[in-house]
């Protein structure tokens, strides 16, 4: 599956990197925050495990706190807020 970016809403965007494995999901997530504004969202969806460890600590290394994680099976959740 191809990598999806979309814009949801004035503010939010959507990430699926679904089916990719490290270090895709965290490579193409800090290109998707660096193009958004302070206060954006991103609902970022990816299936990777180790990829959460990873985009975790680059969120918090960059200043965009994740405001919400959610799992769904294989799938994971994250809304990061553009710091």
């Amino acid at each position: 599956m191809a990598m999806q970016f979309n814009k949801k809403e004035a503010g939010l965007y959507e990430l699926d990197v679904t089916g990719y494995v490290c270090p895709h999901p965290q490579l193409y997530t800090k290109k998707v925050m660096e193009k958004l504004h302070s206060g954006d969202k991103l609902e970022l969806v990816f299936d990777n495990p180790s990829s959460a460890e990873s985009i975790s600590a680059m969120c918090t290394n960059e200043g965009n706190p994740i405001v919400d994680k959610q799992r769904d099976g294989a799938k994971f959740l994250f809304i990061i807020e553009k710091g």
